[in-house]
């Protein structure tokens, strides 16, 4: 069975190099879109859940509803958990949209599962910004939304980009049902499925 890889990382802080202005703070044309969005509702969040190993043993838990909203505090949630090595996130909306995260200390890797999503969830445009994509968020609509991230971040694990692509390209399946399929592919299941039945009776 496969296992999250253990290699230590570098940050790649946009931020932290030298070279990358920082906006000024009271440049009234530097406003964020995403100041824009509202959050995503309770009964549109479907879960938020992470799951990683201690001592080889897998455990998947739900998280705050509210992380759903909030990528750095998502983020730094998945890092404080004591996993062997880092921790995966998983972000459920509207049974539409899903966001997954693979945080291994300082060194983070996400995927969005449509882009225009960015357009309507705060937290799907902070993944688009943490990406560096550049979408003009005023024209997307939900025929122009791709599959976004870092494609291979879970091939390690049993997921292929390619195999990826092929769950999120099904439109017969909502966005719990890919994330099930990604479990299985990386063998998180029984204990994730067990886990998404719980936040949905919640």
């Amino acid at each position: 069975m496969a296992g999250f890889d253990d290699e230590e990382y570098v940050s790649f802080e946009e931020a932290d190099k030298p070279g990358v202005a920082t906006p000024d703070a009271d440049d009234p044309d530097d406003s964020d879109p995403d100041d824009d969005l509202e959050d995503a509702a309770e009964d549109e969040i479907d879960y938020v859940l992470a799951a990683y190993r201690e001592d080889g043993q897998l455990h998947v838990q739900a998280l705050d509803d509210e992380l759903a909203n909030d990528l750095d505090g998502l983020i730094d949630q998945l890092r404080r958990l004591p996993g062997d090595a880092g921790a995966l996130g998983f972000v459920s909306l509207v049974d539409e949209v899903f966001v997954v995260l693979r945080v291994r200390g300082q060194h983070v890797q996400a995927i969005l599962s449509d882009s225009a999503a960015a357009a309507d969830f705060p937290i799907a445009h902070d993944v688009l910004d943490f990406l560096g994509e550049d979408l003009d968020l005023d024209q997307l609509d939900d025929e122009d939304g791709e599959l976004v991230g870092d494609l291979e971040m879970l091939a390690d694990l049993g997921l292929s980009e390619f195999d990826l692509s092929r769950i999120v390209d099904d439109l017969d399946l909502g966005s719990d049902q890919m994330l099930g399929t990604i479990a299985d592919r990386i063998n998180i299941n029984p204990d994730f499925s067990r886990a998404t039945e719980a936040a949905f009776r919640d």
